[in-house]
């Protein structure tokens, strides 16, 4: 039997997937799977192909439904569906288009564009019967949702990953017509509360990323640091100036100075097109003479994730800005003790104190201080180790999301 007439489906829409950090997705849409929903995974465009890392990526981008370019039959059929739509939603669109904020006429012409590729949406929903589009994110995908809505009538509902500041205009319009909204952490549900224009969907639901704990398990027990020995170091995200991998080489000078012998590696890829932060952070690793203590080992599938955070002392994550973090997720499930930054949702999943150790941004010297604490001290490594696994598979698994997507399609009345 087809597996969509036993299936409750839906179309999963994420923006230029599978890129570097998009484990998360993959696991969510597995576990959506053995929850009885059936998945059609759509996104905007392929990823750069150096940020294309996981041993499942290519048969990710086989299921996957690509906006652009759009082919010429699927643009004739998305210009025909859109023909076909009606005046009532021609003119429920052009009256969005009008209602947004789109920064001048200049900006208007974007968004009928947006519309051609929310016919195209709107076309794969009908084609792939699909009941609901989850869209996981709250940028110009949204905007690409909402229009298929008008178009078609297919509920859509939206993941909020950081800070909205960062996902441009038109919030008011892609929340008001959400069937329902997830933020990944508290913060995050407080500031959509906050900045909620008065049209917030009715159902509004926290739901972290979360990790699979079946893969994210250590081999053999956590063995702290000890004197005399090579301190490794390991931190995970991509090259971008917001996770501040600066600050972390930085404390590694700071310990290298101080007499710690210590090597950092870290994992991700430059996500800009000329590769000039992976060159920034290259020259700061030449100019502080860590040419053989810092190592940039580039986009890393999970498995060698995996083997990196087993060998690992101490992982560390600088970020400005972080919603939660999936890679301090990781990290905790395979129990090393963590050094985080005080920002966004991370006080929710690293406790200071109790399950790693949480620093201000943009402060090396109090990095290295809080690495030199869990160095020093074994026990407090061990117990940090063992909480941290805990807190993950309690609160954090990869389940939680995906059991709250299908919590919130019932009561929204999408899902019976």
């Amino acid at each position: 039997m087809n597996e969509k007439n036993t299936q409750f489906s839906i179309g999963y829409f994420v923006p230029e997937f599978p890129a570097q950090t998009h484990a998360f997705f993959w696991r969510e849409i597995h576990a959506l799977k053995r929850l009885g929903i059936s998945v059609d995974i759509v996104s905007t465009k392929k990823p750069l192909e150096k940020l294309v890392s996981h041993v499942w990526a290519r048969q990710a981008m086989a299921r996957t439904t690509y906006l652009f370019p759009p082919t010429f039959l699927l643009a004739l059929k998305a210009l025909s569906f859109f023909l076909f739509a009606g005046v009532t939603k021609w003119r429920r669109v052009i009256a969005a288009v009008f209602r947004a904020d789109t920064g001048g006429i200049k900006g208007r012409f974007r968004y009928m564009a947006l519309v051609f590729f929310g016919a195209i949406l709107a076309h794969r929903s009908r084609e792939g019967e699909w009941r609901h589009v989850h869209v996981h994110s709250c940028a110009d995908s949204a905007n690409i949702a909402l229009f298929a809505h008008l178009l078609s009538g297919v509920t859509y509902s939206l993941t909020l990953h950081g800070q909205l500041s960062f996902f441009g205009p038109n919030q008011r319009e892609k929340w008001k017509h959400a069937a329902f909204s997830i933020a990944v952490s508290d913060s995050l549900v407080r500031e959509v509360r906050h900045q909620s224009w008065g049209h917030l969907p009715r159902i509004v639901k926290k739901a972290p990323m979360g990790v699979d704990t079946h893969i994210f398990r250590r081999n053999a027990p956590y063995v702290p640091w000890k004197p005399g020995e090579i301190c490794r170091v390991f931190s995970c995200g991509r090259l971008n100036p917001g996770k501040r991998h600066k600050d972390i080489v930085e404390a590694v000078h700071l310990l290298k100075s101080r007499g710690i012998g210590i090597e950092l590696r870290i994992a991700g890829e430059d996500d800009s097109p000329d590769g000039r932060i992976r060159n920034s952070l290259e020259q700061q690793v030449e100019r502080l003479a860590l040419e053989k203590h810092v190592k940039l080992i580039g986009a890393v599938s999970e498995e060698q994730v995996c083997h990196e955070l087993e060998h690992a002392h101490i992982f560390v994550l600088a970020s400005r800005e972080e919603a939660l973090g999936v890679a301090t997720m990781e990290a905790m499930s395979m129990g090393v003790p963590v050094v985080a930054t005080d920002v966004g949702g991370v006080p929710e999943l690293v406790e200071n104190g109790e399950t790693g150790l949480l620093v201000p941004p943009g402060k090396p010297r109090d990095i290295a201080r809080a690495m030199e604490t869990i160095l020093s001290n074994s026990d407090l490594a061990r117990s940090f180790s063992s909480a941290s696994r805990k807190k993950i598979e309690l609160s954090f698994h990869e389940r939680k999301s995906a059991e709250t997507i299908m919590y919130a399609l019932r009561e929204s009345g999408v899902m019976p």
